[in-house]
């Protein structure tokens, strides 16, 4: 734990050499459609303006602090594995994170990692649908009326191509590489609200500091992003 602690801040291999998994694991974390799922839930039930500012203030903290213990425990566990079996063992390249509970805890941790990712899954394709949907809905009444249907269409259509594709392991870093892209898009677009009188209200004021920063992130992660895009691109085309 402490060798994790510290190549948290000063890694061994060099930060430049991780950038690739750093922006998988960003664009994973808070990027693409987690950042507007919930504000589109919110919406949907009627969750808004300055008057319920508190709760989605307080909701959007308990969602990005969960979630961060969360992946902290479940790296932690892995690291467990790898670090305390025997020399040479591996991890299977086609399935890493399942079969890192079985080589921990034999065929019981292989099934309740199955278990696992199996309600991750559905629930980040009922997130991700409903959210692609609620965009596009935007576009058609006709959308909007058969909302529900298009939901399962879309998801029969990412089936479809998951099916066609294969390599789960290579779709799901490369799905987390693409993320990254949408990240720099989203903060942008944000930033540009928050200068914007009719859309935060007469009474807000977002601090010059934070929109200079703002600003720096969306340049340098939008550069790792495409980068880190390409490459893992470059690996589904060979």
């Amino acid at each position: 734990m402490g060798d994790a602690l510290k190549n948290t801040f000063a890694p061994e291999y060099g930060a430049y050499n991780l950038i690739p998994a750093i922006i998988t694991l960003l664009g994973g974390t808070v990027g693409g459609y987690i950042t507007f799922s919930g504000a589109h839930r919110l919406i949907d039930a009627g969750i808004t303006g300055e008057e319920n500012l508190e709760e989605i203030t307080r909701s959007s903290l308990m969602g990005m602090l969960i979630a961060t213990v969360v992946r902290i425990f479940l790296f932690l566990a892995v690291l467990g594995v790898v670090v305390n079996l025997a020399d040479g063992v591996t991890l299977d390249s086609s399935n890493p994170a399942a079969d890192a509970f079985r080589l921990g805890a034999g065929e019981i941790g292989y099934r309740f990692a199955g278990l696992v990712l199996l309600c991750a899954a559905i629930t980040s394709i009922i997130g991700a649908a409903y959210t692609s949907v609620s965009f596009l809905k935007t576009f058609h009444p006709a959308i909007a009326e058969n909302e529900n249907k298009v939901i399962i269409a879309f998801i029969a259509v990412s089936a479809i191509i998951m099916i066609a594709i294969g390599q789960p392991a290579l779709l799901l870093v490369l799905a987390g590489a693409f993320n990254g892209l949408i990240l720099p898009i989203t903060l942008g677009i944000c930033l540009i609200a928050s200068q914007k009188k009719s859309i935060m209200g007469e009474n807000y004021h977002h601090p010059t500091v934070l929109l200079i920063l703002g600003v720096i992130v969306v340049v340098i992660s939008a550069y790792l992003g495409i980068t880190t895009f390409m490459s893992q691109m470059s690996k589904l085309l060979i």
